[in-house]
């Protein structure tokens, strides 16, 4: 009996320390964001879409490392500086030396929606890159087109088996535009490859409808997303957020009601909030495995919506540093943990 409770303590503990070891890696693109409103323009921004919810996760205290390349010119250099800044590890972002940042023009309209124009040439994406040390339960983010991009799938792909393989979990955001709806059909092999490595798949009624021309939450789960993927998140705007997930859960959440500046990161860094409800309830695979009960997907889509309530009150893109110092140190005195039920 005294072994056994032993044993017991030393398996707690064991947990615990790989809980608190652990960290997230997003790996997409870069791109400085030019905001306007009324045609003229009020700010230029570091982004991109997983680049925004790492960033944020940087702000929140938790253990972050980027993959992607940044031009050879003077906007590269401060994205750079920025994740730095933000307490992201740099050690995988390249920089060739013929290549120039990407730019985005985000036109914000009288409900500080963002409408965008993208400048960058995507035949000349190069990605370039030592797989980081990925362990057991450590979260890697992806999405956008950048995670169904021709041109760097080999590499993309590779490192997700790789994160796979050594027991992360990975979190897919479809986040596919308009922009690129005449490459459906050449992307979709890629976009089913994302979703069956992915252990949570959130993507935006406007995904969607590009892609199938659904907007039903359920059908778009059980048709499209659900052979492949079982826990799926679905936002659609101002409207409920719907959850899909094992244990037959199915449930909606109204969002929380916030002063929009602008819209540009809201779905960003939704992702970046549900991944630090997963860090900090210790969510684990093994805790996948059995299934998240209801009462921990509530807590996990109230942060998802904290944080993308709090990025919506400023031109930012990611959230405040006051907030993700909060949210440190909040985060501290978390009791509720997979270990727990």
């Amino acid at each position: 009996m005294l072994f056994t409770r032993l044993f017991g303590f030393l398996s707690y503990l064991c947990i615990q320390n790989r809980i608190l070891m652990r960290k997230v890696i997003g790996i997409g693109e870069t791109v400085l964001d030019i905001i306007f409103k009324n045609e003229q323009p009020i700010g230029a921004v570091p982004g991109g879409s997983v680049f925004n919810g790492i960033i944020s996760l940087g702000r929140a205290g938790v253990n972050t490392s980027f993959i992607s390349e940044a031009g050879n010119d003077r906007v590269g250099k401060n994205i750079i500086k920025f994740l730095k800044d933000n307490h992201v590890n740099t050690d995988e972002m390249h920089v060739y030396p013929e290549s120039k940042s990407p730019i985005s023009l985000a036109f914000l309209d009288e409900n500080n929606e963002a409408e965008y124009l993208f400048y960058k040439d995507h035949s000349h994406d190069q990605l370039e890159f030592v797989c980081p040390e990925v362990n057991q339960d450590d979260i890697v983010m992806f999405g956008s087109y950048y995670a169904v991009n021709p041109v760097i799938r080999p590499q993309v792909l590779g490192f997700l088996d790789y994160a796979r393989n050594h027991g992360a979990i990975l979190y897919y955001d479809v986040n596919f535009r308009p922009s690129h709806k005449n490459e459906v059909m050449k992307i979709t092999p890629n976009l089913l490859e994302n979703l069956e490595y992915a252990d949570f798949v959130r993507g935006s009624v406007d995904d969607f409808r590009v892609l199938y021309n659904k907007e039903d939450p359920d059908k778009i789960y059980n048709a499209e997303v659900s052979f492949y993927c079982k826990n799926f998140i679905c936002t659609n705007g101002v409207k409920n957020v719907e959850l899909r997930a094992t244990r037959g859960i199915k449930k909606s959440f109204p969002i929380i009601q916030t002063q929009t500046v602008s819209t540009i990161g809201a779905g960003d860094n939704f992702n970046a909030g549900f991944v630090y409800g997963l860090m900090r309830y210790g969510i684990t695979r093994e805790a996948l495995d059995r299934g998240l009960p209801a009462r921990i997907w509530d807590k996990i889509i109230h942060w998802a919506q904290m944080f993308s309530a709090n990025c919506c009150q400023s031109i930012d893109n990611s959230i405040s540093l006051e907030f993700g110092a909060e949210m440190a140190e909040d985060a501290k005195g978390e009791k509720d943990t997979y270990l727990e039920w």
